[in-house]
């Protein structure tokens, strides 16, 4: 991922308010290893339940998603419906995100299971084990990390 600034951060999300872009806390910026990402996950520090994704689209454009977390837990150990990483060291919980445009305003939400602090990009750069001899790991380490891509940048176009 290329490096974000704040206002380009801030002018991204397309479905939070003025007030609610305007309220949320950022992370440092300075700090963050965007070569490491696939997107910018965090969760608000000021507002429990509260998270944000900035994700690049397809054709390089930059899509901010305002999500709440729900307030129960799956039940059993699930799985991320990004990452789809099977040896988790992390939760996973239910985000939801309000829709874009009219259909948002009328409270239409899309949800997904997501990695509780947006761990996905780090865990899809994990090095999987061979999964038989002669196995390219390398190359399923790089599709991994395309897939990732593809399912984050899908589900922003559905918001």
């Amino acid at each position: 991922m290329l490096p974000v600034t704040t206002e380009a951060l801030r002018a991204s999300f397309v479905n939070a308010s003025r007030r609610e872009v305007t309220d949320m806390s950022l992370p440092d910026l300075d700090t963050v290893a965007w070569e490491d990402l696939t997107f910018l996950g965090w969760r608000d520090r000021k507002t429990a339940r509260r998270a944000y994704a900035v994700v690049p689209t397809l054709d390089g454009d930059l899509v901010g998603l305002l999500f709440r977390q729900a307030e129960a837990s799956p039940r059993s150990r699930a799985q991320c419906s990004w990452c789809q990483d099977v040896t988790l060291p992390n939760d996973v919980v239910f985000y939801s995100a309000k829709r874009s445009g009219p259909s948002g305003r009328k409270g239409d939400t899309v949800g997904t299971l997501v990695c509780q602090d947006f761990q996905c990009s780090r865990n899809v750069r994990r090095t999987p084990p061979p999964a038989y001899e002669g196995h390219d790991v390398a190359a399923a380490r790089l599709r991994r990390m395309e897939d990732l891509q593809l399912r984050v940048a899908a589900f922003a176009a559905d918001v």
